[in-house]
């Protein structure tokens, strides 16, 4: 059974799933890390969701709160060991359920190129691809997402 819990990003599972996540990245993000990797700091993340097996941390998720009504979804991890158990949704659902309950109708977010993974989840929980926003408007090896909640 997958235990869900909201925190913040003071979370010592969160933070340990985070940098299993950064160290991920950096290898598959390659030369690009440095660039992506200076979007993704944790220190003020107040909307953050930490899935447990077992009561072993397994996943996480946040969001950060833009305006309009938008939040930007960030830091989505699941342990290796974990994949494929549906983890990701969960976290992904938790995380939309917490922002319609303080008002967010939209759900935006980013993904590299090199995340295949991570691209079929959005596309499978329903988000769309959107045009390059903010930080990732001419970013190649950029993925962006919405959804409207």
């Amino acid at each position: 059974m997958i235990n869900l819990l909201r925190t913040n990003s003071k979370n010592l599972d969160f933070i340990k799933l985070v940098k299993l996540l950064d160290a991920t990245l950096k290898i598959s993000d390659g030369q690009d890390h440095a660039f992506y990797n200076q979007f993704n700091k944790i220190d003020a993340l107040k909307n953050v969701v930490v899935a447990y097996k077992n009561k072993q941390p397994m996943g996480c998720g946040a969001f950060k709160i833009h305006p309009n009504n938008t939040v930007e979804i960030k830091r989505m991890y699941v342990a290796t060991d974990a994949r494929r158990l549906g983890i990701a949704s969960k976290v992904l659902e938790e995380l939309e359920q917490w922002a319609k309950e303080l008002g967010i109708t939209k759900c935006i977010l980013e993904t590299g190129k090199k995340q295949p993974e991570a691209i079929e989840l959005y596309k499978k929980c329903g988000y769309n691809i959107t045009a390059n926003f903010g930080f990732y408007e001419n970013v190649e090896n950029s993925v962006c997402f919405e959804k409207f909640l």
